[in-house]
């Protein structure tokens, strides 16, 4: 298949036709994935503060250190936490936190090596904005920063932070966070490190269509140089009990001048992801996203382009803290990817597969 340019990439976004843009996606997908497996693993994302200095607008979840649903895990409820999922079968915790004003890198080295001595699990853990910080707090680079939290047990990282990477929107979103090139400068040292990462993607927030396609040919230009990303999640924004909940926002401008909240439409994700899906041609694979969009339209996505379910999510919090609280079991997972006519198969964080159904 012939790949996209950035403008063609806008017209198939804007102009074409639902089904077809779909039908190509899926083609997209069998060209990668012959053998119609689809797979998913079973992990726990794991949020060890919700104290958040950043306090961006699309979030429900950050709380203020003084304010009464504060928190940060002691060691005891994380153990309890890691525990439960191993015996539930999980081979990954997803470990991701506010930014927290007290805790500087030794806080996260202990925090690893305190679960690396006691269970053989991969910690996908600290997106981009977090290892940001640690650095900044600690007075270290980002690749100084990375070594040391890999040296403590940081196997992989997760995505998060991206939401579009333009600062554009940045600016209106989350002017306290990162920039994008911040961002891709993480991945990039990691992926250098030979450690893998995903990417995200959160849309139908501000964003226009271009912004859109500047944030996959951003991906797509980080993976030809390092190939460290194993897979791509585009989400749609949740405004539930956000600042943007009244479905309008600051322009960014100084005018009083408003934009729109216009949270997406199943239809308008399922023709993000399959474009995703055919633009992203150097990453393997792309996930549907059941804890947004729920279990009947992530089952459509496997016709549009997705060849992972994602994870089990025994626990998930920052997507419920705006209202949206989907709960799947992995019979759910095995019993949507089957409806779907595919073959279910659990995996580990770097698609390696354990088991088949």
């Amino acid at each position: 298949m012939k790949r996209l340019n950035k403008k063609e990439a806008l017209s198939l976004l804007k102009n074409s036709d639902f089904l077809e843009l779909g039908e190509r996606a899926d083609e997209a997908r069998k060209e990668l994935h012959p053998e119609k497996a689809v797979t998913f693993v079973v992990d726990r994302n794991i949020n060890y503060t919700n104290i958040c200095i950043n306090k961006c607008k699309f979030c429900a979840f950050w709380r203020d250190k003084e304010n009464k649903d504060a928190y940060v895990l002691s060691e005891e409820e994380l153990f309890k936490k890691i525990e439960e999922t191993i015996n539930l079968g999980g081979t990954q915790i997803l470990i991701q936190g506010g930014l927290h004003p007290d805790f500087d890198i030794g806080y996260h080295i202990d925090l690893l090596k305190s679960i690396k001595s006691r269970f053989d699990i991969n910690v996908h853990g600290f997106s981009p904005p977090e290892i940001c910080y640690i650095a900044d707090k600690s007075d270290l680079t980002i690749p100084e920063a990375l070594k040391i939290l890999k040296g403590a047990g940081l196997d992989s990282i997760p995505g998060g932070g991206a939401e579009i990477l333009s600062d554009r929107v940045r600016e209106i979103l989350s002017p306290r966070k990162i920039k994008s090139s911040s961002w891709l400068k993480v991945m990039e040292e990691a992926h250098r490190l030979g450690m893998r990462t995903t990417a995200t993607m959160m849309f139908g927030s501000i964003e226009k269509s271009e912004d859109i396609i500047e944030h996959l040919d951003a991906i797509r230009t980080l993976q030809e140089r390092t190939g460290g990303f194993t897979a791509f999640i585009p989400w749609t924004f949740q405004p539930g009990n956000t600042e943007l909940s009244e479905r309008s926002a600051v322009s960014g401008q100084r005018s009083a001048k408003t934009t729109k909240i216009n949270p997406a439409t199943a239809v308008e994700y399922l023709r993000v992801l399959a474009l995703s899906r055919i633009y992203l041609d150097n990453v393997k694979n792309i996930q549907a996203s059941w804890v947004t969009q729920g279990l009947k339209i992530a089952e459509v996505a496997l016709r549009f382009g997705a060849n992972d379910f994602g994870s089990t999510m025994i626990e998930e919090n920052v997507v419920a803290s705006a209202g949206v609280s989907y709960r799947v079991s992995m019979e759910d997972i095995i019993r949507a990817i089957k409806n779907a006519e595919f073959s279910p198969a659990q995996r580990d964080t770097y698609y390696n597969i354990i088991k088949r159904f």
